[in-house]
């Protein structure tokens, strides 16, 4: 199994993903789950279901790499830490754009609405020889939902809880023609929240609404070229407590269009166009007096802008071996009421790989250079191994060097940003065994990774400038272990993590852990179907962590528990319940702010071609 990491490609929680599942993330080439050599985690629509999780923070929190932090509950901002590397060291992607903000570096994964996914595809480890700037901790890619259906097939649900919790969906997917397919969706959410500082004096619940849609369409020609558009867009209103502004409403919006054709057999064209946004408008709830004399809301916005181009070419030439080269663009700019210095800036990469399978042999070679017209060059490479001793067992090897771009907020920030900041840079090396067999008439698998990374050129707030400079340095130890099983109606699955994330800058954080980084942390699921009725549990922990360079705030470890049921009343109908943190645990992400209490939610759903 080809798959560092994993066997097979994890489906999230219960490890059902089957070997021949096609994935695209870890080469930027479909190929089986099985044939990866990277190590990847597959959640699919199934298991969202299955998990019913709130929103999508939720859904990835403890999984193999993950650490998740959250500012108070739903709707609030949440960064995601992979592999202990920094919030803002991830490459997103929805249907194949990249997504984020350009100012902080960032994506909003808490805005994206987790009812309109299909399925979400995670890469662990450096991936910069192939995606370019941010791709330090690794790859996630989210898809979402596509047409399948014969016939115009509907697809509702409608949900409530406590916390003045409420959501509903609703789509419509099917085919026309002889090669066309559409699928399109709603779905808002909204809940009153909770108080997410405490300690801030203002009493009030922060709540938080949404309402997002998407619209997809494609057409398979007869000789198996595609066309595919793709549209999503998310608005929110998020409150929170705040001195200057203490509202805001957000939009992620995204289209694109993939277009793939085979001028001669063994070569494959993709191109791919998109833009991705990030709107983002603050204010406070209560009026100020203004310069004027008269009364005004606080208020300020920031919007910004990606432009994605791809040309991609896929060449093979022999039995088990392919060669990729291509092309990226990207041009950024900034909007609102900020006076950046600059308003944009454009880059371009170049990129190949080679994938070859020897008997039980297989490579896996990668190389980038990027320009950007800010800081100019930057060149990336990996190189990938992995030995078969049988069908159920394998090791492999890996070095991959990776980079991060300043953002506009580094750069150009009015009284802030330096404009000759140079890009953050790393190198990895990582190790791995894995392996699969069958007990007792069912399945399990399992799998071991060790890895280190370090992280030179950090961008930190230098105190002494008063504006942030190159002068961080990271080493981040990390190892992760997996065991899944199936056996009958009972299915599990085990991820524990360790990490062991040191500031090397210099200075007096040198040897200090690296903030918000749990140095354990581990998740269970289990699930067990009966006829119409399926019930489980996941078991989330986190040991202690700090929540400042300094090492100064300690924020406690936790452990929750969330129980899960599912009965089908009828074939398409499904009546659901989830309790979270079901113990009520008090615990914090982010220190001063508050995590959800104990909840419930009850769903109802129709769904015929689940």
């Amino acid at each position: 199994m080809a798959a560092m990491g994993l066997a097979p490609a994890c489906a999230l929680a219960e490890n059902s993903a089957d070997p021949d599942t096609v994935i695209v993330t870890a080469s930027r080439v479909a190929e089986k789950a099985d044939q990866a050599l990277a190590p990847v985690t597959v959640i699919t629509r199934e298991d969202i279901d299955r998990l019913q999780p709130r929103d999508l923070p939720e859904l990835l929190a403890g999984l193999p790499g993950i650490t998740v932090v959250s500012t108070g509950g739903p709707g609030k901002t949440t960064s995601l830490f992979m592999r202990g590397t920094n919030s803002d060291h991830m490459v997103v992607l929805i249907d194949g754009i990249k997504v984020g903000s350009a100012t902080l570096g960032t994506t909003a994964y808490e805005q994206i609405p987790v009812d309109l996914i299909d399925h979400i595809e995670i890469v662990r480890g450096p991936r910069s020889s192939l995606y370019g700037s941010e791709a330090i901790g690794g790859v996630m890619q989210i898809f979402t939902k596509r047409g399948s259906a014969d016939v115009a097939t509907p697809a509702f649900s409608i949900g409530g809880g406590n916390y003045g919790s409420g959501k509903a969906e609703a789509s419509v997917r099917g085919r026309y023609g002889n090669g066309g397919w559409y699928s399109a969706g709603l779905a808002g959410s909204t809940t009153d929240g909770i108080n997410v500082q405490p300690a801030s004096g203002e009493s009030d619940h922060d709540g938080f609404r949404s309402a997002s849609g998407t619209l997809n369409t494609g057409w398979t020609f007869a000789d198996g070229s595609t066309l595919e558009a793709h549209y999503l867009r998310a608005d929110s209103r998020n409150e929170y407590d705040g001195t200057y502004t203490n509202e805001a409403y957000n939009r992620q919006q995204m289209f694109g269009g993939t277009a793939r054709f085979r001028p001669w057999q063994p070569w494959t064209v993709t191109l791919t166009a998109g833009q991705s946004q990030d709107f983002a408008d603050s204010l406070h709830d209560t009026l100020v007096s203004d310069y004027a004399g008269g009364t005004t809301h606080n208020r300020g916005s920031i919007n910004t802008y990606r432009d994605s181009y791809t040309w991609q070419n896929d060449l093979r030439f022999a039995a088990g071996q392919r060669v990729s080269v291509g092309v990226d663009f990207t041009h950024d700019r900034v909007g609102g009421d900020t006076d950046y210095d600059v308003h944009s800036r454009d880059n371009g990469g170049v990129y190949a790989q080679y994938q070859g399978r020897f008997g039980a042999h297989e490579l896996q070679f990668s190389g980038r250079h990027d320009h950007n017209q800010q800081y100019g060059g930057h060149d990336t490479g990996s190189v990938a191994y992995v030995y078969h001793f049988s069908d159920a067992l394998h090791a492999g090897a890996s070095y991959a060097s990776a980079f991060k771009a300043p953002s506009f907020n580094d750069l150009y920030y009015p009284y802030y940003g330096v404009a000759d900041l140079q890009p953050e840079s790393s190198h990895s090396v990582e190790l791995d065994l894995g392996g699969n067999g069958t007990l007792a008439g069912g399945r399990w698998n399992w799998a071991l990774n060790g890895y280190r990374t370090t992280v030179d050129q950090l961008i930190i707030y230098d105190a002494t400038a008063y504006a942030p400079a190159n002068i961080g340095r990271a080493r981040i130890l990390g190892a992760e272990a997996q065991l899944g099983a199936q056996l009958g109606r009972w299915r599990s699955q085990l991820s524990l993590n360790w990490l062991d994330p040191e500031n090397r800058s210099d200075g007096s954080s040198d040897g200090n852990e690296l903030p918000r980084r749990p140095r354990q942390s581990a998740r269970l699921d289990i699930d067990y179907d009966w006829r119409a009725v399926s019930v489980g549990t996941t078991v989330l922990a986190a040991g202690q962590r700090y929540d400042d360079t300094a090492n100064t705030t300690q924020l406690g470890g936790y452990t929750t528990f969330d129980l899960r049921a599912a009965y089908r009343v009828r074939p398409a109908w499904t009546l659901e319940m989830k309790a979270a943190n079901l113990l009520d645990k008090d615990y914090q992400t982010a220190a001063g702010y508050a995590s959800l209490g104990a909840s419930w939610f009850f769903t109802l759903r129709y769904a015929p071609t689940r």
